[in-house]
């Protein structure tokens, strides 16, 4: 594990930035969250505040002075920082990309010139697009189909030049839908579990774009902390400076997500096991199914995820029912 680094989580008040900051802490290194709160909660970090070896820069990495100082004799960053969601990305493209492009090419500068050990950033299966290949591999993308996807892919072409241009040490992960404590239920580009989630213990109808036969590899929020600190710690020459997919390795249809949330809800409400989803037309931009290979995780970083879908939910369910209001 990580000890006694000065580590830097962009976005670190968020649901994927939080996690990292609470394990890393955990582990005795000194953590700086810089966070402008646009999408991030305050309350994610409350219970970090106080703690002598956490620090908080409410900046936004759209400013390159905030980015300096955020980097200032950091060992690692941890780049999660980005404006998520298709749809959001679809109805206003400017903000996406001035936050997913020109906020991490301001952080690859500023770790360039803080001469940070090494980079580990926020990739997306987005990038694969219109690729229907199954399993996902991480040579063969595809077309991107929303402006979050192309944001995606220029960020890993970005981490490619920086690597062979100023010899800085690179790790790309790319994300299959993760879920998990502390990922925001609210708002209209809320993910699907967390707000099927809020929705089912308020006995109100979710809505299901498609038909519900369409498959992800979601993915629980131990696995991708874990493989953070995977891409950390890797020695191999081979590990650096190249994408991996983080995921399960296994996908499940929407239909099967949702019966599952509704088994283990009704066990707090039994009146949940009655509530049937709504199905809509689909959205653009939505990949219809996902699966990633996770061969190439697992051989170079050494990869074990040890939570699937099943116990991720009742993991989940357990503290949003604790947790919210």
């Amino acid at each position: 594990m990580l000890k006694h680094k000065k580590i830097l989580v962009t976005g670190g008040a968020g649901f994927i930035g939080s996690n990292l900051c609470e394990t890393f802490l955990k582990q005795d290194n000194e953590v700086i969250c810089l966070d402008n709160f646009l999408t991030g909660k305050r309350e994610n970090i409350t219970g970090f505040i106080k703690l002598k070896n956490f620090s908080l820069i409410e900046g936004d990495i759209r400013n390159p002075k905030d980015c300096a100082i955020a980097v200032k004799d950091v060992d690692y960053v941890f780049h999660q920082a980005a404006l998520g969601s298709v749809p959001r990305s679809i109805e206003n493209p400017s903000p996406t990309n001035d936050i997913n492009i020109s906020g991490f090419l301001n952080m690859l500068l500023a770790s360039r010139d803080a001469k940070v050990k090494r980079f580990i950033y926020a990739s997306s299966s987005s990038v694969y697009g219109d690729n229907p290949a199954l399993p996902k591999v991480e040579t063969n993308i595809g077309k991107p189909l929303s402006p979050y996807a192309v944001t995606k892919q220029v960020n890993e072409l970005y981490a490619k030049v920086f690597a062979d241009l100023y010899g800085m040490e690179i790790i790309g992960l790319r994300y299959f839908n993760v879920f998990g404590q502390r990922q925001d239920p609210d708002g209209a580009y809320a993910a699907a579990i967390p707000k099927f989630i809020r929705l089912l213990l308020n006995g109100e109808t979710p809505v299901i774009y498609g038909n519900g036969e369409q498959s992800r590899d979601f993915t629980y929020i131990s696995n991708v902390v874990h493989a953070n600190e995977c891409a950390a710690l890797a020695e191999n020459r081979e590990a650096v400076n190249t994408v991996y997919n983080i995921a399960y390795g296994s996908r499940i249809s929407l239909n099967d997500l949702y019966s599952l949330l509704t088994e283990n809800l009704s066990k707090f409400k039994k009146e949940i096991k009655d509530i049937k989803p709504d199905f809509v037309s689909e959205r653009k931009g939505d990949i219809k199914d996902s699966l990633a290979s996770i061969e190439k995780a697992k051989t170079l970083l050494g990869y074990r995820p040890d939570c699937d879908v099943k116990n991720g939910l009742e993991r989940s369910i357990d503290w949003y029912v604790k947790n919210l209001r």
